[in-house]
């Protein structure tokens, strides 16, 4: 599933090339085209994210909302802008469905935006549910679990189900210390909590590992016997995991590499991780075997000698 920092900058991509234009909007595939009708024609106003949610804003108070959930992803044709400056603009960005796009999110392959194809706007490839067209871009969404036209009230009442994501949050103390009382208040587990977007916005099961590991906290430990400075350390660490996944566009999660290896890594996704993916293999400080688990039926990384 891609995680928080893909929607952002699926966000970011159709705040630099669509945001601001007349939208063409159809359904190909058919089953949004009642929603399509309601948005063609009308220019988009903003476009952000929450969490895993987006939502293009549009002329006349329509709100688009997207969650792309396991299997969607947005595909991106002609004048494509990177979404960080010195970078490639990238075809694609969430699961990866199709042969000629690449991929954001849980592994990622970079192709500049536009390449390969032969004629624009191009035929739409796959089941496509909604294209956004201007005269010069074509964004195509498929495969999302919700995609779906709202009005202002409904899509804040989206948000305000969500717990805070730090990337939409003007004061990060206030809302980290929303999350350390939502945490700590709760017997669930902290492992399972930072996978419930109601407690904090954006964190999917490669994240989740991760921050679990960088804290050394043992994900099974019942939110109420974590402490309160632990929790807030999660929170700080993933709002800077968060900047760096979303400028980057890669879930870069070690910490001790030097300038070459972050560089290999980058590259290399068998060098991102400290725990994630890597069942069976051997811990990068303990050296002691990684182990993989269920927990609310997903699948838990964790070094059992570190994370006690």
């Amino acid at each position: 599933m891609p995680e928080g920092h893909t929607v952002h900058r699926v966000a970011r991509q159709l705040a630099r090339d669509f945001v601001g234009r007349p939208l063409a909007v159809s359904s190909p595939q058919g089953r949004f085209a009642a929603g399509a009708a309601l948005l063609d024609g009308r220019a988009a106003t903003a476009s952000r994210a929450v969490g895993k949610q987006l939502f293009l804003e549009v002329e006349g108070g329509l709100v688009l909302r997207v969650h792309l959930g396991l299997y969607g992803a947005w595909d991106f044709y002609g004048q494509i802008t990177p979404v960080t400056e010195g970078m490639a603009a990238l075809g694609s960005m969430g699961a990866p469905r199709l042969r000629r796009a690449v991929r954001m999110g849980e592994e990622e392959r970079e192709r500049a935006a536009g390449a390969g194809d032969e004629q624009f706007p191009p035929p739409p490839v796959g089941q496509v549910r909604v294209r956004l067209a201007t005269d010069v871009s074509v964004a195509d969404l498929r495969g999302p679990a919700a995609c779906e036209v709202l009005d202002p009230v409904e899509a804040a009442a989206v948000v305000a189900r969500l717990g805070p994501d730090p990337a939409s949050e003007d004061d990060l103390d206030t809302a980290g210390a929303r999350v350390v009382r939502r945490i700590t208040s709760r017997q669930a587990p902290v492992g399972q909590q930072l996978m419930d977007q109601s407690v904090v916005a954006g964190i999917g099961n490669i994240y989740r590992a991760e921050l679990l590991f960088r804290a050394r906290l043992d994900p099974w430990t019942p939110g109420r016997h974590v402490p309160p400075e632990a929790v807030r350390a999660l929170w700080d660490d993933w709002a800077v995991l968060l900047d760096d996944g979303i400028r980057t566009g890669v879930m870069l999660t070690r910490e001790d590499l030097d300038d070459a290896g972050r560089a290999r890594a980058l590259v290399d996704r068998a060098e991102r991780h400290w725990v994630y993916g890597r069942a069976g293999e051997s811990c990068r400080v303990c050296r002691g075997p990684v182990v993989v688990e269920e927990m609310a039926a997903r699948k838990l990384y964790r070094c059992p000698a570190c994370q006690r």
